[in-house]
């Protein structure tokens, strides 16, 4: 088994198709192919049916996948750990980070990396709070940027910058005029959230939880993975939601929501990093950028 074909595997599985894995990796179809038969071969076991001209994973080839990207994830960490001899910072830097800091907090940081740091070439993925955690505790990212809280006691967190929570709404909602509203009212709203695993909504849980209340007391008519179809979800009904107050600012200017304070409703932005893994030149420059002393 080589890396190559490691990578060759997980490219097919991830569109379950040879032809736009090829492309992907440059190669050839009949070499692709070729790469999985010897890896099936190898050992005795058929990760794809072929059906038509289709293919499936099997119940092999879908258990293999986290093997596999566990195994690439610390060939890569390896690769990492020798480029970081050279004394100026070079590689990749693998950052994962939540929709919020993603979009609203980390790309002036990142330019500030480019112009100081040309020769590191940052590979950046967005998800929410949840899944950043996942990448960092299985070696799939460097460094993670989060919202919320995390199951993975493990990681290191250490907090970078503080954010708001806000209450938003159509400005021709009913209690749009309202100045404030309390927590209590808020079970007699209909409201549209962000999905479970966000930053931002287990914040609001928080919240909830401060003033006696939960989830399962709230009419909840949908929930959305991001924070641009929440807003635009929430202007065109009679719906409240709890966003960033930075990821509201443009929509809120342009006169798409209002928004109103949400009790407690500051909130950490913080930097994940795995305490057993090498920490290579180029995340601690990176490190300096988000942590300035």
């Amino acid at each position: 088994m080589t890396l190559e074909q490691l990578r060759i595997f997980l490219a097919v599985a991830e569109g379950q198709h040879v032809t736009r894995a090829a492309r992907r990796l440059g190669l050839t179809q009949s070499a692709v192919s070729a790469a999985i038969a010897a890896l099936e071969a190898r050992h005795a076991v058929q990760l794809f049916d072929r059906v038509g001209r289709r293919i499936v994973l099997t119940e092999a080839g879908n258990a293999f996948i986290r093997e596999a990207q566990a195994v690439l994830a610390q060939a890569e960490t390896a690769e990492l750990m020798l480029e970081d001899f050279s004394s100026t910072p070079r590689g990749r830097l693998r950052i994962h980070a939540s929709q919020t800091v993603a979009s609203y907090w980390l790309p002036s940081r990142l330019v500030v990396l480019h112009d100081r740091y040309p020769n590191i070439a940052v590979e950046m993925s967005i998800g929410n709070t949840a899944q950043v955690a996942d990448a960092v505790q299985e070696g799939r990212a460097d460094l993670g940027l989060i919202e919320g809280e995390v199951t993975q006691l493990s990681l290191r967190r250490q907090v970078v910058d503080r954010d708001a929570l806000c209450l938003i709404m159509a400005p021709d909602h009913p209690r749009a005029a309202q100045a404030d509203l309390d927590p209590a009212e808020y079970t007699a709203a209909d409201w549209i959230l962000r999905e479970q695993g966000s930053g931002t909504r287990s914040e609001f849980e928080t919240v909830l939880e401060a003033n006696g209340l939960g989830i399962q007391n709230l009419s909840v008519a949908l929930e959305l993975p991001s924070n641009e179809a929440v807003i635009a979800a929430v202007a065109s009904g009679r719906y409240f939601s709890v966003l960033s107050q930075r990821a509201v600012v443009a929509s809120e200017a342009a006169g798409w929501i209002v928004t109103r304070p949400v009790p407690h409703p500051s909130r950490p932005f913080a930097v994940l990093t795995h305490p057993d893994r090498h920490r290579t030149h180029a995340m601690r420059v990176m490190l300096d950028i988000l942590v300035p002393e």
